[in-house]
């Protein structure tokens, strides 16, 4: 990494002194990263206290020793870091932040497609990349707080991103004196640690506090926006719904709900350390969301059901090979949403300790409603545009 940071994070000779660093890159002396390497002697198993499964994914953490800051000039409490501002979650809480009027700032991996719909709601857009923490530590420079949404892309290791990658964040956090951080985790995580995602999210929670960060962290069911891609929109193309033979139930929230209620939380001074599940008002089974698909869409699904026995089938033999490992953690993840269980949680406390009234909560009868309205007016317009196109013409 070169010696100077982006143009969108220099900083002022001012914050030098808040940093406690005579010279800018002297965060190296505090991260110590010669800890963060591939140990055999170290696992998240003995990080979370339980046993764990084969595959292993081994490492050493260690979080970054406390230090003491001198006095300096003082970092705006408006002033945020989002970490996976580009997904479903992130760009939710980016836009939320924004009309919040709070500053945000995006970690975004460089990418072909650049993020310009960030630029243009009005957020200054930084380029990191978790899988490689000597670009992390300039993204933080005159942050508050970090609100961390990112989860690592299909294609790649789970390892390298949510458990690498958000050790190596934490630490820097640490080391460059972050007053808050949000972590978005997983319900139920800390009763799977036979599956990779669910494992190393519990770890990462862990390590978190351990870490003494000021810090809260959200657990979550579901998305309702995930719903539209995997159901709502091949039943109006009349293609093939996936669904499984189990009935599992989960109480999917809207992502702006979830947005809505970090920023409260994030407020709330007395929620410090705190653990939170978001679950929404109803927990539903795959085939609930389907027929309730098809009722709005004014059409049958064409249902293709994969047997959870398959699931399983199909996860034993990747790990046969080294290649499909990571799709082998993926359908273990798969699986468990496919077993005979319930991702929701008892919200009345929580809406009473962010101060929420339930009724503002949108249920996902109403999401998908109001999704498949505007969807059909917008076909219906089209067709009128068509026939008027064809008077013409």
């Amino acid at each position: 990494m070169a010696g100077r940071l982006p143009a969108q994070v220099a900083t002022p000779p001012e914050l030098h002194h808040h940093l406690g660093c005579p010279n800018l890159l002297s965060w190296k002396s505090n991260l110590s990263f010669q800890n963060f390497r591939i140990s055999p002697s170290f696992s998240l198993s003995s990080l979370s206290g339980r046993s764990y499964a084969p595959p292993l994914i081994k490492c050493t953490a260690q979080p970054a020793a406390s230090t003491n800051y001198a006095p300096g000039t003082p970092v705006r409490p408006t002033s945020i870091l989002v970490v996976g501002a580009t997904g479903t979650l992130g760009r939710q809480v980016v836009r939320r932040a924004l009309d919040e009027g709070y500053d945000v700032r995006c970690l975004v991996r460089p990418r072909p497609a650049p993020a310009d719909f960030l630029r243009d709601w009005g957020a200054i857009v930084v380029n990191a990349d978790l899988s490689k923490p000597e670009t992390i530590p300039a993204t933080l420079v005159g942050v508050h707080t970090i609100i961390d949404c990112a989860t690592g892309r299909p294609e790649e290791p789970i390892k390298t991103v949510d458990w690498e990658g958000k050790v190596a964040l934490i630490q820097c956090a640490k080391a460059m004196g972050i007053q808050k951080y949000v972590f978005f985790s997983i319900h139920n995580c800390d009763k799977h640690p036979e599956v990779p995602l669910m494992e190393i999210k519990y770890c990462t929670e862990k390590f978190l506090q351990d870490s003494g960060l000021n810090h809260i962290t959200i657990r979550l069911c579901g998305f309702m926006q995930g719903l539209i891609g995997q159901y709502a929109v091949p039943i109006l193309e009349e293609k093939s719904v996936w669904g499984t033979d189990a009935p599992t139930r989960i109480a999917y929230m809207d992502t702006q709900d979830i947005a809505r209620l970090t920023f409260i939380a994030l407020r709330n001074e007395n929620l410090k350390g705190k653990l939170l599940t978001f679950a929404g008002p109803r927990a539903w089974t795959t085939q609930e969301v389907i027929t309730l698909c098809e009722r709005l869409a004014g059409q049958d699904a064409n249902v293709t059901t994969v047997p959870v026995s398959v699931l399983k089938t199909t996860r034993q033999l990747t790990r046969f090979f080294q290649w499909t490992s990571d799709v082998a953690d993926r359908l273990a993840f798969s699986e468990v949403l496919s077993s005979d269980m319930v991702f929701s949680a008892p919200m009345a406390e929580t809406y009473q300790l962010l101060g929420v009234d339930p009724k503002d909560i949108v249920t996902l009868e109403k999401y998908l409603q109001d999704y498949f309205t505007n969807i059909l007016k917008k076909l219906k317009d089209l067709k009128a545009q068509s026939k008027q196109s064809d008077i013409f013409f």
